[in-house]
């Protein structure tokens, strides 16, 4: 997830040239959303938001792109947002650009606090390699015997410092997330994601999915200092699901994200070697764009 904060002033460019947005400047880009400020100056507490198309894996920026991501992880972005109480950080009344207006928001800049915010309520993932090493996440203790996909007792906090682009985000305990934003903020902040993943992941229920983990960021308002949910929310990008009925049959391995990309490249190419990355499939980008526009379908079915 990109940074929405005072990184703004340092701009970053990707391999292509940033697209052109009348009445905004373009100031960073991340590994799949651009940042904009605003040439009205009586907008300069905000800050334009644009996923794009690109999917990245192993701290690498993939090609081709994924056709409709941007627009599906802005929708299910939005959907999230009106379905939480959280306060977030969604700037009212401010029209979207027609250039980017499905997929792109405009929302206040925050003071973000470094932290990955990461629930789990399902052991997978790297969570379930440092289980296997450790028998703890993060510091915590949990259960012998757990296997790949198994529920957890009850969703656990297991944050991860953010790490600059290109860079590997490091798993950090509790402690030291005291350590890096101080006591009340590392408090509030593991009370609100645990308790914006409990009402998501009933609202997941109700779609047929499991949310299995997740990652939210917050900042602090500089105007007023509250503490506000940022970034994008409980999208493929940022969450694992699986769908209910797979998984009940014993299908662990099949979620709405984009993990067919990583499962595609671990067959053909070593993460951890010099050599770049391939091109993607034609198969695997269709199979990886439709993936997408299904999640984001099932959530909305529950508006119905």
């Amino acid at each position: 997830m990109d940074p929405i904060s005072d990184r703004t002033s340092q701009p970053r460019l990707l391999n292509k040239v940033p697209e052109a947005i009348s009445g905004w400047r373009h100031v960073y880009s991340g590994k799949v959303r651009d940042l904009y400020e605003s040439e009205n100056s009586s907008q300069s507490d905000l800050i334009l938001i644009v996923a794009s198309d690109r999917i990245s894996a192993f701290d690498n920026i993939l090609d081709p792109e994924i056709p409709g991501k941007g627009d599906n992880l802005t929708k299910v972005t939005n959907f999230w947002f009106e379905k939480l109480t959280t306060p977030n950080h969604l700037a009212e009344n401010i029209q979207v650009p027609s250039e980017v207006a499905e997929r792109a928001t405009v929302a206040k800049k925050l003071s973000m606090y470094p932290i990955e915010c990461v629930v789990r309520g399902y052991i997978a993932g790297s969570g379930y390699k440092e289980y296997l090493d450790t028998g703890q996440i993060c510091g915590i203790v949990l259960p012998k015997g757990l296997q790949d996909g198994d529920k957890l007792p009850e969703p656990i906090f297991t944050p991860a410092f953010k790490a600059e682009l290109g860079s590997h985000d490091e798993n950090i305990t509790f402690e030291r997330v005291i350590e890096l934003v101080g006591d009340e903020i590392a408090n509030n902040l593991r009370a609100r994601s645990l308790e914006v993943f409990a009402i998501a992941s009933v609202i997941a229920e109700q779609a047929g999915l499991i949310l299995a983990d997740t990652k939210f960021e917050f900042g602090a308002d500089p105007a007023t200092g509250e503490l506000l949910l940022g970034d994008e929310v409980l999208t493929p990008d940022s969450s694992r699901y699986w769908e209910r009925s797979a998984y009940d049959a014993g299908n662990r391995n099949e979620s709405f994200d984009k993990q067919i990309v990583r499962n595609w490249l671990l067959q053909n190419w070593d993460p951890d070697g010099a050599s770049k990355p391939p091109r993607l499939s034609e198969e695997v980008v269709a199979r990886t764009s439709s993936r997408y526009t299904e999640l984001r379908e099932k959530l909305e079915s529950t508006n119905q």
